[in-house]
């Protein structure tokens, strides 16, 4: 397995991966009839226009000749973030056959990596506040919640809770 950077040639597949991803994790947390119709074809173009812009940094893992998961980072995009110093993991998602074999992780330390070096002091991430799989596995990455939450409407009403951890620290998952 190895981690790159995505260009705008793989957006088609993050898609993919993203839609299955989403499918398999959010059954029983997000409304069917969104799962549903999630559309490919539009993610790959929020994908490309992000990925051409350098709005966010993607990076994926490979195995074989396939793309099996993908990391996106950037700037943190809350108005509380404090003058450019938090960085933001946008997404970790993962094929659901590769879940809890370790990528998640590698994807999780590459993208704490490139944040520090770029000069970012924290990074936060948001997660479905139900999805206890997702927020174990970022506790365990040395994450806690910050007390600060947000509702989505993804067909219903679902409350995310952000979680912060300081960069440049022996911290779990650094």
């Amino acid at each position: 397995m190895k981690i790159r950077r995505a260009n705008v040639s793989d957006v088609e597949i993050l898609a993919n991966v993203h839609t299955d991803s989403w499918r398999s994790a959010y059954r029983g947390l997000v409304p069917e009839t969104y799962l549903a119709n999630l559309d490919c074809d539009r993610l790959a173009e929020c994908f490309r226009k992000n990925l051409s812009s350098n709005s966010e940094e993607m990076f994926l893992a490979e195995q074989g000749t396939g793309i099996i998961g993908f990391l996106g980072i950037g700037g943190c995009r809350d108005l509380d973030c404090g003058q450019g110093l938090t960085g933001e993991i946008y997404g970790i998602y993962l094929h659901p056959g590769y879940w809890r074999k370790g990528i998640g992780r590698l994807l999780c330390q590459k993208g704490l990596r490139v944040l520090e070096s770029q000069g970012y002091s924290s990074v936060v991430l948001w997660v479905l506040e139900g999805n206890q799989r997702a927020r174990g596995f970022y506790e365990a990455m040395g994450f806690v919640t910050d007390g600060s939450t947000k509702i989505l409407n993804l067909g219903s009403q679902l409350t995310v809770v952000r979680y912060q951890k300081p960069l440049g620290s022996s911290e779990p998952g650094h």
